[in-house]
């Protein structure tokens, strides 16, 4: 039950340093955006979803 509610890939995906090694281009940088925008809306309706249902 511990493994469902681990959210250490969700926060280090938000928290991580950039790499000064790699290059970075509009398209990765727009999807990476995007990514993050729909991890919080999913996280944002999660949390509405369980307050609704208490």
């Amino acid at each position: 039950m511990k493994g469902l509610f681990d959210f250490s890939e969700v926060l280090t995906y938000f928290f991580r340093k950039k790499d000064p090694n790699r290059r970075t281009n509009f398209n990765l940088r727009t999807m990476h955006t995007i990514n993050k925008i729909s991890m919080l809306m999913f996280l944002a309706g999660v949390v509405y979803f369980i307050i609704k249902h208490l």
